[in-house]
C-alpha cells in the first residue's frame, strides 16, 4: 500500500512539472525574480502563508554563491536575487523551484533556466544606504525607476545611457541591527553603477558628506540634496554614502571595500584562491638560544657596572672619611679585654683556695650581699651581719662618713655600740652592664 502511494505521488509530480522558464542575468547588475502561487498555476490563497518554496541548484542542494532566496510575508512571495561575478558569464544554470500547498500537502515542480550574459563591470558606482524601506521593496520596478531617475535627471546626468542597480541587500544581512520597533523597516543597501564619470554635483556632495565617513551612522543629517531624495519617498544615511570610481579617494576606497577588487586581475585572484603548503625544512625554526643570551647579557652588564661603581666609591673614598667615635673605640678595644679577663682568672684561683670571703671583699662587685663583722662593746664579741648592697640605706642612712680624706678612703659604719670599717662604694658606670664576675663590658 505504501509503495503505491509513494508511485501516485512521483506520478503526480511529473504531471505537475511545468515547462521550464528560461531567464537571463548579466553580469555586474542586480537580478532579481519573484516566485509566486500563479507560477505553479495556484490562482488563490484561502490562508495565510499557504505556500512555501524551495529553489535549489539542480542536482544540488543549494544555490549558487551569488544568488540568495528570500521569503516575504508582506507580499506573501519568494524572491530570488543576486548579482552574478565575472566568473559565471557565458553559464547556463537550471533552478529547480519547488512549491508547497500547506493547505492540502500538494507539491509542485518548476524549472528555471537561467543564461548569464557577459558584460563590463561598471567602474564608477554610487554607494547609499536608505533607512525608510526594506529590501523587499526593492523588488518593485517602479520605485527602482525613480531612484535611477533621480541620478539620471538631477545628480548624475551623464549616466542616462547606462545607469543600473549593481547590488542591493538588507542593512541586517550587511551588519546592521533590527529597529527596536517591529514597525520600523531594516533599511536596505543599494549600489547604483554607470561607465560616465561622476558630475560635479555628485563631486561637491561627496565633499559636503565626506567629514560624515568616520561615523557609523547619522540620521539626522540634511545635506543640499535631501529633498530630491524625499519627494520620491527615499530617506538616505548620508553616513553610508560613498562615491567609488577610478579616481576615487583613497579612504573612499578603503571604507567601500573594493580597491583591492578594482586592482586585482583574474590571475591574481585565481592564484590567491589556491593554498599551497610549504615543506617540513621551510618551517622557520625559532633560536631560544640568542635570545636567553640576549634577555641576560644586558641586565649582566648593568649590574656590573654598578658593582664597580659602588666599590670604586667605597675603596677610594674611604681615607677621607674620618669617624672620632669609631677611631676611639678601635683604640681601646684592647683595654677592655684585658680588665674583662683580668678578674676571671683571679676569681678562679681563689675559688681554688676556697677563699670566697676574701674574692667578695676583693671585687664588691661580684656579689650583690656582703659579709659585715661588727664588735659588741658589752661582750666584746664580734657579730656577723649580711648587707645588701643595693640597699640604699646601706651606704647613705646607716653609714657616717667619718672622713672624705684621699687618705682614708675607709667607711666607718655603726653596728650597735661599736664600728667597723668597709670599702668604699665604688663609682657609678654609666651606659654599661655587668657581666658575670661584675665587670663593667
Amino acid at each position: 500500500m505504501k509503495f503505491l502511494s509513494f508511485i501516485v505521488s512521483v506520478i503526480a509530480l511529473i504531471y505537475n512539472e511545468v515547462e521550464a522558464i528560461k531567464l537571463q542575468a548579466n553580469v555586474g547588475e542586480l537580478f532579481t525574480y519573484k516566485i509566486e502561487p500563479q507560477l505553479f498555476n495556484w490562482t488563490h490563497q484561502v490562508i495565510s502563508q499557504q505556500f512555501r518554496y524551495r529553489p535549489s541548484l539542480r542536482s544540488y542542494p543549494d544555490l549558487p554563491s551569488w544568488m540568495r532566496y528570500m521569503y516575504s510575508h508582506e507580499y506573501h512571495a519568494g524572491f530570488l536575487y543576486g548579482t552574478p561575478p565575472e566568473s559565471a558569464a557565458g553559464k547556463d544554470l537550471s533552478l529547480d523551484v519547488v512549491a508547497l500547498n500547506r493547505q492540502n500537502y500538494e507539491t509542485r515542480h518548476v524549472v528555471v533556466s537561467m543564461f548569464v550574459a557577459h558584460k563590463f563591470p561598471t567602474p564608477n558606482v554610487v554607494q547609499m544606504k536608505i533607512n525608510n524601506l526594506n529590501w523587499v521593496h526593492f523588488m518593485d520596478p517602479g520605485r527602482v525607476e525613480n531612484l535611477r531617475n533621480i541620478f539620471r535627471n538631477d545628480l548624475w546626468p551623464n549616466s542616462r545611457e547606462d545607469l543600473s542597480v549593481v547590488f542591493m541587500e538588507s542593512a541586517v544581512n550587511m551588519g546592521g541591527r533590527l529597529p527596536l520597533r517591529p514597525q520600523q523597516r531594516e533599511g536596505v543597501i543599494v549600489h547604483v553603477g554607470s561607465f560616465a564619470q561622476f558630475s560635479p554635483r555628485l563631486m561637491e556632495l561627496q565633499e559636503e558628506v565626506r567629514p560624515l565617513y568616520k561615523l557609523p551612522s547619522c540620521t539626522y543629517k540634511r545635506t543640499s540634496v535631501q529633498k530630491i531624495f524625499e519627494n520620491v519617498g527615499f530617506k538616505l544615511d548620508w553616513c553610508a554614502f560613498r562615491m567609488v570610481g577610478m579616481e576615487s579617494p583613497t579612504e573612499i576606497l578603503y571604507h567601500s571595500g573594493k580597491q583591492s577588487e578594482q586592482q586585482m586581475t583574474e590571475d591574481q585572484r585565481q592564484q590567491e584562491d589556491r593554498w599551497i603548503g610549504i615543506a617540513r625544512e621551510d618551517v622557520p625554526v625559532r633560536n631560544y638560544i640568542d635570545e636567553f643570551a640576549f634577555a641576560f647579557a644586558i641586565p649582566g652588564m648593568i649590574f656590573a657596572i654598578l658593582i664597580g661603581m659602588l666599590s670604586a666609591v667605597l675603596c677610594f673614598q674611604h681615607n677621607k672619611f674620618s669617624d672620632p667615635h669609631s677611631e676611639f673605640f678601635f683604640a681601646n678595644i684592647f683595654h677592655i679585654c684585658e680588665e674583662s679577663c683580668a678578674p676571671s682568672a683571679s676569681n678562679d684561683s681563689e675559688a681554688d683556695d676556697g677563699s670566697e670571703s676574701s674574692s667578695n671583699s676583693d671585687y664588691p662587685m661580684a656579689s650583690t650581699v656582703q659579709m659585715v663583722q661588727c664588735s659588741d662593746s658589752k661582750s666584746n664579741q664580734p657579730i656577723t651581719t649580711l648587707k645588701n648592697l643595693k640597699d640604699p640605706n646601706f651606704l647613705l642612712d646607716n653609714i657616717s662618713m667619718r672622713s672624705q680624706s684621699p687618705n682614708n678612703s675607709f667607711y666607718q659604719l655603726d653596728c650597735g655600740n661599736s664600728s667597723i670599717y668597709a670599702r668604699p662604694k665604688p663609682p657609678p658606670y654609666k651606659g654599661g652592664t655587668l657581666g658575670r664576675n661584675g665587670v663593667d663590658i
